[in-house]
């Protein structure tokens, strides 16, 4: 079996709302997920599969608030407790496309998501699961077997990664206030070239962050 992962970036909204005392509530919602059309990775879903894991995941995970996502791509279908930032309030179909909204939660990378949020940073949704795929007719179709695991949030992948191809060859960055200054450069740069590649994701959401609140 295979992980599977499908990102999201349209159609996600994000939101905040007043809980009183000061605080305030992190939300995101939209559509988290799509059957009976190829997506951008050339695979399909069919509908009754989707049915079936959105159930599943509803009765096993949603229903038993269990139901949490990371920030970032993992490498795996299981949940790093580390890195958890939301949790999975509903999951539901409407005809063949899957409508979610997911609560930010005050964990260390929940508050990345939600500094994210205030300043107006585009976010995306990457669901993950395994299973196996069987090309049909030149269509990567995901078979039976399919078990959706959580649906991650994800910095849309072409502001971030942009940004850090950006840096790492070399460009300067400039805002109202002038050029970005080269030891900025510089640190950006070695803190991406030693990240692992399990930290690889961690490290770009961290410059992107770092260059946002210099703006």
């Amino acid at each position: 079996m295979l992980l599977i992962t499908e990102h999201t970036e349209d159609n996600i909204q994000t939101l905040s709302e007043d809980a009183g005392g000061g605080k305030k509530n992190y939300f995101i919602r939209g559509i988290f997920m799509e059957s009976e059309r190829v997506n951008n990775n050339g695979r399909m879903y069919r509908k009754p599969i989707m049915e079936r894991e959105v159930s599943r995941y509803n009765d096993k995970y949603i229903k038993t608030s269990r139901s949490l996502g990371e920030l970032g791509h993992p490498e795996g279908p299981s949940i790093n407790l580390d890195r958890v930032c939301h949790i999975i309030k509903e999951l539901k179909m409407d005809g063949a496309t899957v409508y979610g909204k997911a609560k930010i939660l005050d964990t260390p990378y929940g508050k990345i998501v939600q500094n994210l949020i205030d300043e107006g940073v585009r976010l995306g949704v990457s669901s993950r699961g395994m299973g196996s795929l069987k090309q049909v007719n030149g269509i990567n179709e995901v078979q039976d077997d399919f078990n959706l695991a959580t649906v991650d949030i994800v910095a849309d992948p072409s502001a971030p990664n942009a940004f850090v191809n950006g840096i790492m060859e070399g460009k300067e960055w400039v805002w109202n206030n002038g050029v970005l200054a080269e030891k900025h450069i510089a640190s950006y740069k070695n803190t991406i070239k030693k990240a692992t590649s399990r930290e690889l994701e961690e490290a770009k959401l961290e410059v992107f962050k770092d260059f946002i609140s210099k703006l």
